[in-house]
């Protein structure tokens, strides 16, 4: 099969993985009017309990979220703000879109945060704040808790996305280091109740987990974000103030935030609302559609990526060579999200660091194509979704006297893929539910 007819199809399915997780089709999925009351999941909203109805929240998805909202509810909303990474915007006519920096926090978070805090807190036991989450929501929600400056919560965010710390493993640092996230936004809003929708973005879709779990229980705690530090051998060059807080909370002189059985937590539902798994699944009927058998390896996948990206390039060789675990033409597809160890000072991200490992792996396979990209159309801190990797990248690569070698270990993935015309621009999505990687192999 030609390059250029593995990589439309490669682009195709991974449109259709998008598509199923548009935020505004998952909200109206979930959430509906009937007779006067708001249905979302199992629980029902008789709309005229409520004086205000105000509309929070955070992350790449959100404006788009909270524009779906606005759709069902119109007038009944009271006002309400959300923080968007910038770009990632909609129009909205009585919901706030604050346009802020992600994956690092800035002031226009900190200042959007504080006025959502605000809001919070004057809802009232006769009010329903309705929460949009996506993905992206923990740093586009930055309230750093005293004596944390905004500076200092950004050198541990860099520090811990530096070394390789996952989702996890960050947001177990941020949470307590944060006056709002970890469940402390259901504190502010307390008596009001609470309807949190939230698109997954993490493994395993814990609703502690995403964003920072603003209106969830954590189950996080001070002793396990200080180890979480002294882990990746971090916890010395964290600043003194990060390192002066989670001391006294490890030694109990701080509140810790909202565990499971908190009262804060009694008028609060959180509704996963889309996730990484639909994604899958569309991809997976879309190549089927196009001719290829589909093989869903796993939507939880995570590790080093370039230690995944050759698992996967394994894969590949292992169906050319015998035609397991399926046979060609096949469409071998995974979810979740990698993380990358940085080695040298290029420009690049976990999908573009995927692809070009990848390629090496695929090197002269005949029919073979992997794309890797994120579902929200950005890849770390460039404009590229990520990047589709073919059997005869690295000859493409050598002709015009690039090492693929030389630039996967300084890092520098975009610059390779651009050189070559094999970056994914798609622009943003409105959604973010991780990232799709495809395995295609033709007849």
């Amino acid at each position: 099969m030609q390059t250029r007819t593995l990589r439309k199809h490669a682009l195709d399915i991974f449109r259709a993985s998008v598509k199923a997780v548009d935020p505004a089709e998952a909200i109206r999925r979930r959430i509906r009017l009937s007779g006067g009351a708001l249905l979302a999941g199992k629980k029902r909203y008789p709309l005229e309990r409520y004086r205000h109805i105000y509309v929070i929240g955070a992350g790449k998805a959100s404006a788009v979220m909270a524009s779906a909202v606005e759709g069902l509810l119109g007038r009944r909303i009271s006002g309400g703000l959300v923080n968007v990474k910038y770009g990632h915007t909609a129009k909205l006519r009585r919901v706030e879109c604050n346009e802020c920096g992600h994956p690092v926090p800035d002031a226009a978070g900190v200042a959007g945060a504080r006025r959502i805090a605000e809001i919070a807190a004057a809802a009232g036991a006769e009010d329903l704040v309705i929460c949009v989450i996506s993905g992206g929501g923990s740093a586009l929600l930055p309230f750093p808790a005293a004596p944390v400056t905004l500076e200092e919560k950004q050198a541990v965010t860099k520090l811990l996305l530096e070394c390789g710390a996952n989702i996890h493993e960050i947001n177990s640092v941020r949470k307590h280091v944060s006056a709002i996230k970890g469940g402390q936004l259901a504190r502010m809003c307390a008596p009001a109740t609470v309807l949190a929708l939230m698109l997954s973005d993490v493994i395993g879709d814990d609703l502690d987990v995403i964003a920072s779990g603003p209106t969830a229980p954590d189950s996080s705690t001070f002793p396990s974000a200080r180890e979480v530090l002294e882990r990746y051998g971090v916890w010395s060059q964290a600043p003194t103030a990060v390192r002066e807080r989670i001391e006294r909370g490890v030694r109990g002189e701080i509140p810790e935030t909202p565990k499971p059985g908190d009262p804060v937590f009694d008028r609060v539902s959180n509704l996963i609302v889309g996730s990484n798994a639909l994604a899958v699944a569309a991809a997976a009927v879309r190549a089927r559609e196009l001719g290829y058998r589909p093989l869903v390896l796993s939507t939880t996948i995570e590790g080093e990526t370039r230690d995944v990206a050759g698992v996967h390039a394994a894969v590949a060789r292992e169906i050319v060579a015998s035609g397991r675990p399926v046979r060609r033409p096949c469409c071998v597809i995974s979810g979740g999200e990698t993380t990358v160890t940085l080695r040298g000072g290029g420009l690049g991200a976990r999908n573009q660091e995927f692809a070009l490992a990848a390629a090496i792996g695929i090197a002269g396979l005949p029919g073979v194509a992997i794309l890797s990209a994120g579902t929200d159309g950005t890849d770390g801190p460039t404009d590229a979704a990520g990047a589709l990797a073919f059997s005869d990248t690295l000859e493409r690569a050598g002709r015009l006297g690039r090492d693929a070698r030389s630039y996967l270990e300084r890092n520098d993935s975009y610059r390779f893929f651009e050189a070559l015309g094999d970056l994914i621009l798609t622009g943003p999505t409105g959604t973010n539910v991780m990232d799709i990687r495809l395995v295609l192999v033709g007849p």
